[in-house]
């Protein structure tokens, strides 16, 4: 319980249990609350303060990596279980995505609130991508991987065009990781976050079109 009383005291752990069902994890992103387990076989709710947001507008592309993105194919949706499973490699630092994660997050993708954004060689092969859920106007980000350099980036400046061309408003990331802040991931507080919930969640969008 350590590991919990230590994220609860720094404000981000706002309750344990409960189950992943989606009605579950769909009311607790409109809440502005995502799961993710603390230690194996116990789930946590965590809501940041602050907490990381990209602004569409905001998003950081340099030129090396505009150059980078000509050379991979966008796709939305064509392989969400390709990228699932490889941003839940155990093998990677800092893994978390559990079994029980994964299942609960195909079964949303299944129902068209999950999808992936992914990034292709010309050949033909997976070189990146992210996934995440999308609720009205906003988009959750949860992971991302790469197989090819630049390639999970390439995927993220997919996304943001994406959101912007179907009116989205909010891009969650969660942590402001020093990679993140590189391609302009900026803190909000708490406050801050749910203003900008409330407005996403009050925008009615076009349907993602998959790949």
């Amino acid at each position: 319980m350590a590991d919990i009383a230590r994220a609860a005291g720094e404000g981000e752990v706002v309750g344990v249990g409960a189950d992943l069902e989606p009605g579950t994890i769909l009311s607790a992103y409109r809440s502005g609350l995502f799961p993710m387990p603390v230690r194996r076989g116990l789930l946590a709710w965590w809501s940041p303060d602050p907490r990381a947001i990209i602004p569409l507008d905001g998003l950081r592309v340099s030129r090396s990596l505009r150059r980078s993105a000509r050379g991979f194919e966008i796709r939305v949706d064509s392989a969400f279980d390709g990228v699932l499973e490889a941003c839940a490699d155990r093998h990677r630092p800092g893994a978390w995505i559990s079994k029980d994660i994964k299942r609960a997050y195909n079964r949303l993708h299944q129902l068209g609130w999950v999808h992936s954004v992914e990034a292709w060689t010309p050949t033909g092969r997976l070189a990146g991508g992210l996934y995440g859920v999308a609720v009205d106007g906003l988009f959750a980000g949860e992971s991302m991987f790469h197989r090819d350099s630049d390639a999970s980036k390439v995927a993220l400046v997919g996304l943001v065009d994406l959101l912007k061309d179907h009116g989205a408003t909010l891009l969650d990331v969660q942590w402001a990781t020093p990679h993140l802040v590189s391609l302009g991931a900026v803190e909000v507080s708490r406050v801050r976050y749910h203003e900008l919930l409330a407005d996403a969640l009050g925008r009615s969008l076009a349907p993602v079109e998959r790949a």
